[in-house]
Order: structure tokens, then sequence, then C-alpha cells
């Protein structure tokens, strides 16, 4: 059974993220707030769950949370700042966003959340620097697997699964040749042969190999 609370604090937050080995898509991101009375048996990390129990827990979890948020990073940041520092990122955003400010922080990997901060980025979200003193401030701790550990890193990972699968559901409808829809961007062989046929869109990560032999590319 996953565990409420990791530090002792009460505005302990949990934070995830989905999509960091796509190839198209953005890479998002979720942070929440549980309550100190929160209970689910269900809950787990999204990856162990099916697609209709996450779409089961999401309302409940956004319902019962004391505050959530959540952030899409799309292609052309996670091409410019590299996939590893857009995950950070994008966590980093969600903690900002939150409607409370956090006394500690959990976050699923092996990577502090503060490890890089201040970005020289030229799109998207730049920090300013009371934004990343804020950061700073908070005590964080990264728990490997933690998604399987804890419930608020795994209702992050639920809500960042969910609403990454909504966007690539929405953009399927644009571009249904590469069926996004069903391989949510993941390089899938069906997903890699509608590259090399049709070629790229905006929403691929060009920094990603995308095909085994980058030469069948057209661009």
């Amino acid at each position: 059974m996953l565990q409420l609370n990791y530090s002792g604090f009460s505005l302990e937050t949990g934070t995830d993220e989905a999509g960091r080995g796509c190839l198209a898509g953005p890479v998002t991101a979720a942070a929440i707030i549980l309550p100190k009375d929160f209970e689910n048996t269900i809950l787990n990390d999204s990856k162990q769950l099916s697609e209709k129990t996450r779409a089961l827990l999401k309302p409940i979890i956004e319902e019962q949370s004391l505050c959530f948020s959540v952030t899409h990073l799309f292609p052309d940041e996670i091409d410019e700042i590299n996939i590893l520092n857009a995950s950070m990122k994008g966590m980093q955003e969600c903690i900002l966003k939150l409607s409370q400010v956090p006394e500690y922080i959990i976050v699923d990997g092996n990577r502090a959340l503060n490890a890089k901060l201040g970005l020289k980025n030229t799109i998207g979200k730049q920090f300013s620097s009371a934004e990343i003193e804020l950061l700073k401030s908070i005590p964080n701790t990264s728990i490997v697997k933690g998604d399987a550990k804890f419930l608020s890193i795994a209702a992050a990972s639920v809500l960042a699964k969910t609403y990454r699968d909504e966007y690539m559901d929405q953009i399927h409808e644009e571009f249904p040749m590469y069926n996004w829809k069903k391989n949510k961007g993941y390089p899938t062989k069906e997903h890699r042969e509608a590259i090399r046929k049709y070629g790229t869109t905006k929403y691929h990560r060009m920094s990603f190999r995308l095909l085994p032999d980058q030469l069948a590319l057209e661009f």
C-alpha cells in the first residue's frame, strides 16, 4: 500500500512527469498536495494502471486534492533545453503554479527538483529571480520509483499521464496518419513507419532519433 507522507509536513507536494520517451508531443508534468486524510486503495503508478482506471481516478484526485497543477512543455522547448531539463522544468513550473506554497516536495526519480534552475531558454517560461529563490527555498527529496511508493507522486503521475493523453488525442485529429490516439507519440513500430512514410510534423521532437536510420527522413 502506498504511503501518504514522506516528510511529516502537512503541505507536502508530490510531482511527476509523463511523455519523456516520446517522439512527438509535449512532456507533461503535474504537482499535487493531498489532504492529511486522503485515502485511495486503487491509486498507483500510472504505468501500472489501465487507461480506464486512470480516467476514473482523475476527477477523484482533482476533487479531493488541496491543490494541483499541470504543465505541458512542447517540442520546440524540449529541443532547445533537452528532454531531461524539460522534464525537471515542467515539474518546477507546476510547483510555482500551485495555489498553496509547499512546505516540502517529493519528486519521482533520482535528481533533485532544484538541481538546475534559471536555464537560459528562449522558448517557454523564463523564471524570475524571485521564482528561482522560492524553488531553492523548498526542501525536496527525489525518490526512485516514488510513483509506486507515495500517493502524492502517484496522483501526480496519473494527472500528468491523463492530461498528456488527452492532448495527444486532440492532435491526432490533425495528423491521424501517425495514430497518436493509440501510441500517444511513443516510438512504436507503427509510429516510426508513419514518420518514414509521411515525414515529420510540428509536434515531433527534432532533437530525438526519430528513425533508426536518420537518412531516411525527408524534411
